[in-house]
């Protein structure tokens, strides 16, 4: 029972940790310091890098994703330190991968917006950097051809997210454990649930596309990593 109860506070700071860390809306806050403008209320209303990017802001939007990045790996790193902890101490994979889950929903349901947060991409790149680094090289390899060839952000994003669970399939035997897996799909489920907008309009011809103007109304909420 002892044992029991140790696992279980432990996985409740990992929680409660990884959550208020991947919560901090940094493309809300550096938009606000540095321009005084509230980022949701410009473009497509997304905190994230692309929006900030879209909102004229280059340099604030490069910074936006770096630091979504980061407190995605952070808190990944966090959960496998918190996981030793304890006694007996839990699973490495198991406390990164509740640690990346509980960050990625932090930032796409910030308390401190009122649960109106990002789309989780820069987050999970983060994460999975961490956890499975060849696969997240891959996601961001296709990620970075398709935008390239397509200058859709949202594009991008889906296809690499999408490709992610057979990349680290292939490239980490230990994430064939289901708990671990079952992380990894629920995030890349989260992410493509958040572009259903953008799918839509990818399907029906509207979708923005980076250099091509000022994005019509029918194409405004477009959004990539965020």
């Amino acid at each position: 029972m002892p044992f029991t109860f140790t696992i279980w506070l432990h996985s409740l700071v990992i929680v409660v940790a990884s959550y208020l860390l991947g919560s901090i809306p940094t493309g809300y806050l550096l938009v606000r310091f540095f321009r005084k403008q509230d980022i949701r209320s410009v473009g497509s209303g997304n905190i994230g890098a692309t929006n900030v990017i879209r909102s004229g802001a280059v340099g604030l939007g490069a910074a936006t994703f770096l630091l979504d990045f980061l407190k995605g790996a952070l808190a990944v790193f966090l959960g496998a330190w918190i996981s030793r902890l304890g006694f007996p101490p839990i699973p490495v994979h198991n406390a990164e991968g509740l640690a990346a889950l509980c960050a990625v929903l932090g930032h796409m349901f910030p308390i401190w917006l009122s649960l109106r947060g990002g789309k989780g991409v820069a987050t999970a790149l983060g994460v999975f950097a961490v956890m499975v680094p060849w696969a997240a090289l891959g996601s961001l390899v296709i990620f970075i051809v398709v935008l390239a060839l397509s200058r859709i952000v949202s594009l991008a994003s889906i296809l690499g997210a999408a490709a992610f669970p057979v990349l680290a399939w292939f490239t980490a035997p230990w994430s064939h454990n289901y708990l671990p897996m079952a992380v990894i799909v629920i995030i890349v489920s989260l992410i493509l649930i958040k572009h259903a907008q953008n799918i839509q309009r990818l399907l029906t011809g509207k979708e923005y596309r980076f250099g091509s103007g000022k994005p019509s109304p029918a194409a405004n909420g477009a959004d990539g990593p965020a």
